[in-house]
């Protein structure tokens, strides 16, 4: 863990001495990609990309538009097959399975647009989350039914409402229900934040925050709305042209001279602030 860093668990909760890296070195992997490459063609959208997701870090990923991002996520869920590179999912190695072994797995997504069941009431919805994994792994409290998920996620008066009926900013908290509903240890959010307000983007980025401080998850989060992630993950993750530029704390990625030439420019590079 590094000089004078302890982690040892109480009651089921980690507990550290040490500094923030120590820490994340030491907890779980819940998802290792290792030289991850994605090829369609002659185009490499995904360029030997690694990445290690420990229990309980908020990661978020940016990049200009056509940097990988999404088949990145494709090819950690099961979605897109992997040209090579291998993919290990709590030890297991998942490379070339599909995407119901990393369900299995405790891994959960979203999309850039929402999928639900449109002529399903929101409220079954989540209930075949809840069907289709969830009921099959100890629930937090806050995920422990229906009507619980639906509280969380800001639904409950949209229960009865066919999915489609609803707005899309409710489309896209529906489909994270659905998500929550299969009690993942490790949730991939792509764009949550695309076409929201400026106020449901914050309100947004606060239930990421409360998703993983609260259910004990890994959130994994692709955003444009860089600013407001910057405030509230606490590593980030760039990619360009399908390689990773830059991986560590947001105050040392928007100071990162590559990150700044390929992305955010000169005006991102100020401190990017704490959130409470």
């Amino acid at each position: 863990l590094g000089t004078g860093a302890v982690l040892w668990a109480d009651a089921g909760v980690w507990c550290w001495r040490g500094g923030a890296d120590a820490l994340a070195e030491a907890l779980p992997v819940l998802l290792d990609a290792r030289d991850v490459t994605v090829r369609f063609g002659g185009l490499t959208a995904v360029d030997a990309v690694s990445a290690r997701f420990h229990a309980g870090e908020l990661v978020g990923i940016i990049g200009p538009n056509g940097a990988g991002k999404t088949t990145f996520f494709n090819a950690i869920s099961g979605v897109t097959p992997v040209t090579s590179g291998q993919l290990i999912a709590n030890g297991q190695d998942l490379t070339g399975k599909g995407p119901h072994h990393f369900a299995a797995s405790g891994l959960a997504r979203t999309f850039q647009t929402p999928r639900v069941f449109a002529d399903m009431s929101v409220a079954a919805n989540i209930d075949f989350g809840l069907q289709f994994a969830g009921r099959r792994r100890k629930a937090p409290w806050l995920l422990r039914d229906e009507a619980s998920i639906l509280a969380l996620i800001g639904l409950s008066a949209q229960a009865d409402l066919p999915a489609g009926a609803t707005t899309p900013s409710q489309q896209r908290l529906l489909e994270i229900g659905m998500a929550l509903a299969t009690r993942p240890r490790l949730l991939l959010l792509d764009e949550v934040a695309a076409g929201l307000t400026e106020a449901e983007v914050e309100t947004m980025a606060h239930l990421i925050r409360r998703m993983r401080d609260e259910l004990d998850l890994t959130v994994v989060w692709i955003e444009h709305a860089v600013t407001t992630l910057l405030r509230h993950v606490e590593r980030v993750i760039v990619l360009h042209q399908g390689r990773k530029i830059a991986d560590g704390p947001p105050a040392e990625v928007v100071r990162n001279a590559e990150v700044i030439e390929a992305y955010l420019g000169d005006e991102m590079a100020e401190p990017t602030g704490a959130v409470a």
